[in-house]
């Protein structure tokens, strides 16, 4: 819910509101000369000379909540149509054991490959608030993470909480075509892409990447590859009996596969060796996959000003009971 004022020009009326106390406190009262008035303001004490203010305070208290009453006040929430279909994407993703290698930074500081694509695929779902997205995780196994959603809520969640080896050691690219096509081919959707992001080659799964490729192209959806890592050897983190040690290890990226999948499928293939680059490529893929989608919102307004009026009319009341009895003003 949000709040807002519907005739907000109004408040401008608080200015003289606010002068009109200047004035008033300014003014000299009513009084008449006698000749012991001191006394007996001395003898009166400060609550009374409250009470001679009270009407005042109550005027203008009063005033004040009129003016923010006549202004509008409105608590209201937007809903939303969305009116052409956007595009269906589902993003599969390399969590095996090569990607622990620590060869990207995030402001300045060493992390693996797997928290570097994680802060990215953050990044990249939050700018895709009309689109469908789904999750594949792929190892050694592949499976669906999430299927095709629009909560991105649980999206963000789900991928927070992916882990290194959640899937198996080794990689079956294949397989995560696999799934990930099988997830986009019933779909009506304007525009269906797979994104696959990987920092090996297969070396698992009973399906091969050119086979899984075709035939998720024949479901009509476009392909994405992303090779992840560096040329040289990677620095891992290991733990030994002496504590933890790093050392350098080449991984293997079969970047002739990635560039064949992303042929048969119609798309591209990408290399990011580091964080920078990685973002980089997913805002060209948000870029290339952009569809234009019509949004009708609907406005739900509460009205608040009875919360003023009321209040503003009951402070007036007293106001006018306390100048005919205990404030009473001889002429």
């Amino acid at each position: 819910m949000m709040f807002r004022f519907a005739y907000p020009v109004i408040l401008a009326l608080l200015t003289a509101v606010f002068g009109w106390l200047v004035f008033s406190l300014w003014r000299k009262p009513a009084c008449i000369t006698y000749s012991i008035t001191s006394v007996i303001a001395q003898m009166s004490g400060n609550a009374n000379r409250f009470l001679i203010k009270l009407p005042l305070i109550l005027r203008t208290v009063c005033l004040v909540l009129l003016v923010l009453g006549a202004a509008r006040p409105q608590l209201y929430n937007v809903s939303r149509e969305i009116l052409s279909p956007g595009v269906d994407i589902m993003l599969c993703l390399d969590t095996s054991g090569s990607m622990e290698a620590m060869d990207f930074k995030i402001d300045s500081r060493a992390v693996t490959r797997l928290a570097a694509v994680k802060k990215v695929v953050n990044e990249f779902i939050k700018k895709r608030e009309s689109d469908r997205i789904g999750l594949v995780v792929f190892g050694e196994e592949a499976f669906t993470q999430s299927p095709l959603t629009m909560d991105k809520g649980l999206l963000l969640s789900l991928v927070e909480r992916m882990e290194i080896g959640m899937a198996g050691d080794r990689t079956a690219i294949g397989s995560a075509l696999a799934i990930g096509g099988k997830r986009l081919k019933d779909l009506e959707a304007k525009a269906k892409i797979l994104i696959l992001l990987t920092d090996g080659r297969n070396n698992a799964g009973s399906i091969t990447p050119q086979q899984a490729a075709e035939a998720v192209r024949a479901f009509g959806v476009r392909i994405y590859s992303i090779g992840v890592g560096g040329t040289g050897p990677a620095p891992f983190r290991v733990r030994t009996a002496f504590g933890t040690r790093i050392i350098h290890q080449r991984v293997d990226l079969d970047e002739d596969t990635l560039r064949e999948i992303a042929g048969i499928g119609g798309g591209k293939y990408f290399r990011a060796a580091d964080s920078e680059k990685l973002s980089e490529i997913y805002d060209i893929i948000d870029r290339e996959e952009k569809t234009e989608v019509k949004v009708k919102e609907f406005f739900h307004f509460r009205e608040l000003y009875l919360y003023f009026l009321i209040p503003a009319l009951i402070l007036l009341l007293v106001e006018i009971f306390l100048k005919v009895t205990i404030l009473r003003v001889i002429p």
